[in-house]
């Protein structure tokens, strides 16, 4: 028997999935969360062999989630469920330590046979979401990221407001918000968090101490 835990928080999602997995004998559904903290709290009790998890949730988000899940229980194989397919959103599961990615338009057979597959270690990915993980490793290092760009998301990895980045680099605060939306652009991503984590993936964010500049690139 494959224990699962539905980690979601949306009540009709979570019965959505149960529905889809009680119906086969080998597969039990033996807890539910409705939030990363809520997940958090029984893990270590429930021990479930599987855990399917949302990516964006109020408080702690799936990955972050993910994250702890894997230091709790390390057995635990964790495949991602959620409507987001982009970049940044697949690079930060895979991060977190997740065995799987899997749309919420899945099918019932999907489901289950992702399931079973996460239960054995293997890796379960959706079709278009290989497809895009396939894309990226092709991708060249180097993004075509302009150097005050680089600046900028250097700033912002050391923790610095927009404010601080403006006056660190002499330019102004609308500047610095223009540059991290072109970053943001080129990146495929919609916020600093992702920004960061996808250009340090990607090796670009190699200095650690930007030197101010006088004028603006």
């Amino acid at each position: 028997m494959i224990t699962v835990m539905l980690v979601d928080d949306h009540p009709m999602v979570r019965e959505g999935l149960r529905s889809m997995l009680d119906t086969d004998a080998d597969i039990s559904v033996v807890a539910e969360a409705g939030s990363g903290e809520e997940a958090l709290a029984s893990i270590e009790t429930v021990r479930p062999d599987v855990v399917l998890m949302d990516l964006r949730m109020p408080g702690l988000d799936g990955a972050t989630t993910t994250e702890r899940i894997r230091v709790l229980l390390p057995s635990a194989k964790i495949v991602v469920v959620t409507t987001y397919e982009t970049d940044s959103d697949i690079l930060r599961a895979v991060e977190s330590g997740a065995v799987g990615y899997l749309l919420k338009g899945a099918t019932r057979a999907e489901l289950t046979q992702a399931v079973r597959s996460a239960a054995r270690g293997e890796t379960v990915l959706a079709p278009s979401v290989a497809g895009r993980l396939f894309q990226h490793a092709r991708k060249p290092i180097q993004a075509t990221l302009s150097s005050r760009e680089l600046e900028v998301l250097t700033c912002v990895a050391r923790g610095m407001t927009n404010l601080e980045i403006g006056s660190f680099l002499h330019i102004s605060e609308a500047t610095v918000k223009t540059h991290l939306s072109r970053a943001f652009a080129k990146l495929d991503v919609s916020d600093r968090t992702a920004a960061v984590t996808t250009a340090i993936m990607r090796g670009l964010l190699t200095e650690v101490h930007p030197r101010p500049r006088s004028t603006d690139a």
